[in-house]
């Protein structure tokens, strides 16, 4: 019987599968005690020196304004209001600067690889200028060096119903009349028929090899629904036109020299980096597939999209997360020029006056580990949809 046991033991212990999860207890529970040992530390020095902690502040009137807010606030609203604030500033400035990254990456990555002599080489000098020189210095130099030397309101330079001074830059504001959601239902609907027809055509292919313009009839379609609701509810829209008085611009919508900085230099500055990856996924693609496409008489433009980009973006997406990954994380930078973003708003302002640093510090941690993971787990859906799959 005691043979049969130490035998036992002697097999549990070599098993490989056993020792991995004996060891994975053993490290989660180191983990869990020095977290506790942490915290409680925490906890007992906080309460040494009378410092208090927990979420309460955030339902405290704030007491400071946001320039910059896309929801109603005011100086009267709490910490939490300002906190969403600050949390819509960075998710917009977030979004928008990766959209224009990417736009700007593709483009200067194929003027890379343009046979125009002159295209080539300017896209080559935007890349390598702008990629080389620290963002922060980038955003300094569009708020400072451009932004801050325009006129004064009452010499806007005007672009038709645009006007550009040291405020901002002012548009046209759209303001939606009763009726306008027959218009969003147009077009969701729209865009609900567009997917139904990519997914048609694709299949057709599939089956027949005939090839159909399905990106080009959906956009088409988008258009064509959304102009005949905008028709039939009697265009149930209005443009709130900036008008320019004797010392000041009034109406309208105006965008902020501290957001349009921010833009510029997250777009114009990760964009480089993007081109790099473009550029770099394209010439993965053998030569011999380009070959290929002519000779069967394809136009160039098809070829570069049905055949080379496919195959390029297996090597383009991964790089181009990480990417993405750090403009949402650099739009922190825009604290150095006063842009109302969670960095400004939450470890700046509500830090120094409430003194809740551990709560404040974690909200950031929070938001901006979210906010990344969002992006990942997204890309990483696109990646796996876009890899090759073996039949």
């Amino acid at each position: 019987m005691s043979d049969n046991t130490t035998s036992s033991n002697k097999s549990l212990l070599n098993d490989a599968g056993t020792r991995a999860i004996i060891f994975q207890v053993v490290l989660l529970a180191v983990v869990v005690f020095v977290s506790y040992y942490l915290f409680s530390n925490l906890q007992a020095n906080l309460a040494n020196q009378g410092i208090s902690t927990g979420f309460e502040f955030l339902n405290q009137p704030a007491g400071f304004p946001v320039l910059i807010h896309l929801i109603e606030y005011t100086e009267a609203d709490t910490y939490g209001r300002a906190f969403i604030v600050a949390l819509i500033n960075t998710i917009v400035i977030s979004l928008m600067g990766i959209i224009l990254a990417t736009v700007i990456g593709v483009v200067m990555g194929l003027a890379r690889l343009s046979n125009n002599w002159l295209v080539a080489r300017l896209a080559t000098v935007y890349v390598e200028t702008l990629r080389n020189i620290p963002l922060l210095l980038q955003m300094f130099f569009w708020y400072f060096a451009v932004l801050a030397t325009l006129p004064i309101p009452k010499n806007s330079i005007i672009f038709g119903d645009f006007f550009l001074n040291k405020r901002g830059i002012y548009s046209p504001n759209p303001l939606f009349q009763e009726g306008f959601g027959f218009v969003i239902a147009g077009f969701v609907i729209s865009i609900i028929a567009s997917i139904a027809l990519i997914v048609w055509a694709k299949r057709r292919q599939t089956i027949t090899g005939l090839w159909f313009p399905a990106y080009w009839a959906s956009l088409g379609l988008i258009v064509v629904i959304t102009f005949l609701a905008l028709a039939i509810s009697g265009f149930p829209i209005e443009f709130d036109l900036p008008q320019k008085s004797r010392f000041n611009v009034t109406g309208g919508m105006v965008l902020p020299p501290e957001f349009v900085a921010v833009l510029v230099a997250l777009s114009t500055y990760t964009g480089a980096f993007i081109a790099e990856i473009v550029r770099a996924g394209i010439l993965s693609v053998n030569w011999g597939q380009t070959e290929a496409a002519r000779s069967l008489g394809l136009k160039d433009s098809l070829t570069q999209r049905l055949i080379v980009l496919p195959q390029a973006l297996r090597v383009i997406i991964p790089p181009l997360t990480s990417q993405f990954l750090n403009l949402a994380k650099n739009s922190s930078l825009g604290a150095a020029i006063a842009y109302p973003e969670l960095v400004a708003v939450v470890m700046g302002t509500t830090l120094n006056q409430t003194g809740q640093a551990i709560e404040n510090i974690g909200l950031c941690m929070l938001v901006y580990g979210t906010l990344s993971l969002t992006i990942s787990i997204f890309m990483n859906w696109y990646n796996k949809k876009m890899s090759l799959t073996e039949r």
